[in-house]
């Protein structure tokens, strides 16, 4: 069963708190996930890259909606986690959506 998470009171609060490509990593629960908004949406992925565990929050998005791990520059689309630069696992996402109540979270 996915565990729910809020950030932030409302639209404006959520806002404040991420830029439009600022990857930012979070403590949900005993989980560390990175969050960021590209454009219109939020994305949630986990905080290591399969690869050789670098911190992602570290890394960049590109204009083409991917993260890329400041390691080894292995790039994960933001969509889908599939590995477009690079040789290992998908990466892990999580689903995030913007409401009036906050940003929600489902691990």
């Amino acid at each position: 069963m996915a565990k729910q998470f809020v950030l932030g009171n409302s639209i404006a609060d959520v806002d404040r708190v991420f830029p439009d490509k600022k990857i930012r990593l979070v403590q949900l629960g005993d989980v560390k996930v990175c969050l960021v908004r590209f454009k219109d949406a939020f994305y949630a992925f986990e905080a290591l890259c399969p690869h050789q565990m670098a911190n992602l929050s570290e890394g960049m998005i590109t204009p083409f909606g991917e993260v890329v791990c400041p390691l080894h520059h292995y790039r994960f689309d933001l969509n889908s986690g599939r590995v477009s630069n690079g040789n290992c696992r998908e990466l892990r996402l999580f689903s995030a959506k913007l409401t009036e109540s906050g940003l929600m979270i489902y691990l």
